[in-house]
């Protein structure tokens, strides 16, 4: 089931703000920051050139959103070196999306941003 239409909407226009502003233009032949919704589900994303190839980038997954919408509340995912997704217990469910976006972004544990 995907993101109902203001949902979405609204995602979007918070994470292409903020994936515009968080890379410093300068910086941007070297990391890229995107994301990708898929369903209920939003992830962000490095791309990043290959050691071997800088042509080719590759996806450095960071952090997923998960919108449930029986409740209307998003929770957040963190990735591990396998790029397996594990909850993150630092913050509670939130209707706010940019309280979620808030937490990667300040990552009081190091889990997002290392």
């Amino acid at each position: 089931m995907p993101l109902p239409d203001v949902t979405r909407a609204l995602v979007d226009k918070r994470l292409t703000k903020y994936c515009l502003h968080k890379i410093p233009e300068h910086m941007r032949d070297k990391v890229r920051l995107k994301y990708k919704i898929r369903g209920n589900n939003v992830t962000l994303f490095e791309e990043r050139p290959t050691f071997t190839d800088p042509s080719l980038w590759i996806d450095i997954k960071l952090a997923q959103f998960r919108f449930d919408p029986s409740n209307g509340q998003w929770s957040l995912y963190y990735a591990d070196r396998n790029s397996r997704w594990h909850q993150y217990f630092g913050i509670e469910s939130t209707r706010a999306f940019d309280t979620m976006l808030n937490e990667v972004d300040d990552d009081p544990t190091g889990i997002f941003w290392g």
